[in-house]
């Protein structure tokens, strides 16, 4: 964590060092509820609310993605002046072309495609601008920096306040940001993968997304270029703390059960779940973790999670645990 980050992190109100994911709103989650945990994140305090255009084609009668950004849009609506109190996040780059075909076919990352991309997004959010957009996921038929440029001409045209990139490796990103820098644009500032306190066997493949999780080359480049760093499914969807929800098979290694051992014992003597320590956690490593909870108590205990202020002593017995197993 960069000296201005551990500033920020003390200065910061609790709620707005969490992001709200809205990945299944309008699809698995209806409106309702979606409408109540925005209401509640939002008298809260929070302020960033992260979605897609690709949202959730997968749980989509049609196949195709924009329900999260729609049912956005209608809340806007519905909420008069909301649009100013919060930032707002989306991504292009992984909606199917065609939903039989996903992932070889989607929209990915040309000029081209963003361009069509964010206009779209940009309807069905209802808004004129976003305050962060993402690449969404790489995609190697377009040179790296023609997705820089045509990013970075959404920040001078006013259409983003900020871009960054999910999913990429670090390579990538740093190969842009210096494309940048060269042309005298807006760069990259901020970089989303998924992470959590437990790490999977190393070379594991997690989903669709080779690059998905957050590396230690990643870390390292964030922290020397000051990027922001955003943490999906840090709760790995609830299996921390729901019985019925056992930890993935891919984080079955010596390691997890050392660092469940520690976990236990650092929730112990704050008085917090599990889930709750690992938020706090990742916010004192300067991470901003994102929640992809569908219920108003969920949001409530990671809003409490956010004020968990984790001694030193605990910090280092958590950061102590070898993450792996050893080699053979």
């Amino acid at each position: 964590m960069t000296t201005s980050q551990t500033a920020a992190s003390q200065t910061t109100p609790p709620a707005e060092r969490l992001v709200l994911g809205a990945m299944m709103f309008g699809t698995a989650v209806d409106e309702a509820t979606s409408f109540a945990v925005l209401d509640r994140f939002v008298d809260a305090g929070g302020r960033w609310i992260d979605t897609a255009d690709c949202y959730a084609f997968w749980a989509s009668e049609s196949g195709y993605g924009g329900q999260s950004e729609e049912l956005l849009g209608r809340w806007f609506a519905a909420r008069p002046g909301v649009r100013d109190r919060i930032l707002l996040a989306t991504k292009f780059g992984a909606e199917p072309r065609d939903a039989a075909s996903w992932p070889a076919s989607r929209t990915g990352l040309s000029a081209e495609a963003i361009n069509a991309q964010i206009a779209g997004s940009l309807r069905r959010l209802g808004t004129d601008h976003v305050d962060l957009v993402w690449g969404h996921m790489e995609d190697r038929s377009v040179p790296v920096e023609e997705t820089a440029d045509a990013c970075a001409a959404l920040v001078s045209d006013g259409v983003a306040a900020r871009i960054g990139l999910s999913n990429h490796p670090a390579w990538r990103v740093e190969r842009a940001r210096r494309h940048a820098v060269g042309q005298g644009t807006e760069p990259f500032s901020a970089v989303q993968h998924a992470y959590s306190y437990l790490q999977p066997r190393p070379g594991v493949r997690m989903g669709n997304h080779r690059f998905g999780r957050l590396s230690d080359d990643l870390v390292d480049l964030a922290a020397v270029e000051g990027l922001e760093v955003w943490a999906y499914t840090p709760l790995l969807s609830g299996a921390y703390d729901n019985p019925a929800k056992p930890i993935p098979e891919l984080f079955d290694h010596p390691g997890t059960t050392q660092r469940l051992a520690v976990l236990d014992d650092v929730a112990a003597q704050v008085g917090g779940s599990r889930g709750q320590v690992v938020l706090a956690w990742l916010t004192a490593r300067g991470i901003r973790p994102m929640l992809g909870g569908s219920k108003v108590h969920q949001l409530d205990a990671a809003v409490a999670a956010m004020a968990l202020e984790l001694p030193a002593e605990l910090l280092e017995l958590m950061n102590g645990v070898d993450v792996t197993p050893p080699s053979a």
